[in-house]
């Protein structure tokens, strides 16, 4: 039997992880940034025309504030399988350090997805501006782009973090929605 596992969380899982946990805290991973990098072609766009959402790269002196949940290691495997189904398009499981918010210092090995440029799904960098626009023209099986966008802005908000790559495209897409 596997022992318990920590998965960390910083896109959608951070409001809607989907899968059975014991614990979930607010945390932070560092060394790395946030940004709408990857193409989504499975869930917030289609083949042809993707969506954008988020990965992690690697940034001297940058975190990136998230959740952590604690999976009981009866559901580790049921729970493994599940994210690698959700977070095929592109998605590598990486060990990461995550330190619990609200408990300074205090790390765990967890777990993360993060997508990579080699993966086909990578768009990598772009003007935010060129970003809001593909994001507020894309939807797929998962919704609406913009609404993925708008939900990570709100989780993070209600986190307390500050995320200025997601904030400012959170301001772009609702003014660009707003013509």
């Amino acid at each position: 039997m596997n022992p318990a596992l920590w998965i960390f969380g910083y896109g959608s899982l951070v409001w809607r992880p989907d899968f059975d946990h014991l614990e979930s805290r607010p945390a932070r991973i560092r060394g790395f940034g946030r940004r709408f990098w990857q193409g989504s072609t499975d869930h917030r766009g289609v083949p042809g025309a993707p969506g954008r959402v988020v990965t992690v790269v690697p940034e001297s002196g940058a975190h990136c504030d998230g959740r952590v949940y604690r999976v009981a290691s009866e559901h580790v495997d049921a729970v493994l399988a599940s994210l690698d189904h959700r977070e095929q398009g592109g998605y590598r499981r990486f060990e990461v350090e995550a330190e619990l918010c609200g408990d300074p210092g205090r790390l765990v090995p967890a777990l993360m997805y993060a997508a990579t440029p080699e993966n086909g799904e990578y768009l990598g960098p772009a003007p935010l501006a060129e970003i809001a626009q593909q994001v507020c023209r894309s939807s797929g099986p998962s919704g609406h782009n913009v609404d993925y966008v708008v939900e990570l802005a709100d989780a993070l908000r209600d986190l307390g973090a500050d995320d200025a790559h997601v904030f400012e495209l959170e301001r772009l897409v609702r003014s660009e929605g707003a013509r």
